[in-house]
């Protein structure tokens, strides 16, 4: 463990770990709006059911996200470029909502099959779009390491943090 805690700590002193801080911050941001949208559509006002109200706290989550990767974690300013940058952004996203979706109705699924009150259908969805975009975040990153880096040492940087990340989730307490 302590020999893991090294190698993260070495990788943040990289421009890549700085990034990867960075995309982390972004998406610890991302992932606090996405759940407290969804809380509120659903949970609090009830205004959909599971589904559509994950669709909607995920497009929410999704603008900031955007400009604070873009800006903050790879630095790039102006113009952004369409099929560089907006494309590829947008698909990874909406493959995360194709994966919540498929959440959320497993979500709905399970809460019917326990008879779950609306509280307890709360944290259930919750737990689930949380879950699907988790999946996504390493390769999320990954590409967009790849389509904004300017550091050709980038991806070697982003494979130790792969590796220590692997590390970290092997070990035991």
């Amino acid at each position: 463990m302590v020999a893991t805690v090294k190698r993260l700590w070495r990788l943040y002193h990289t421009p890549t770990g700085k990034k990867m801080f960075r995309y982390a911050t972004v998406s610890v941001i991302s992932t606090i709006v996405s759940f407290s949208v969804l809380g509120i559509v659903f949970g609090v006002f009830r205004l959909w059911s599971e589904v559509p109200s994950t669709v909607f706290a995920n497009l929410v989550a999704s603008v900031p996200a955007y400009y604070l990767n873009r800006t903050w974690s790879w630095g790039k300013s102006g113009r952004s470029h369409v099929f560089k940058e907006v494309v590829p952004f947008w698909t990874m996203t909406a493959i995360g909502i194709t994966m919540s979706i498929g959440t959320a109705s497993l979500a709905r699924h399970l809460s019917n099959v326990y008879d779950l009150h609306h509280f307890g259908r709360t944290v259930v969805v919750e737990g689930a779009n949380t879950g699907a975009f988790a999946v996504l975040w390493i390769v999320k990153f990954l590409v967009f390491n790849r389509l904004f880096h300017v550091d050709p040492v980038a991806h070697a940087d982003a494979e130790l943090f792969v590796e220590a990340a692997v590390e970290v989730e092997g070990a035991e307490p």
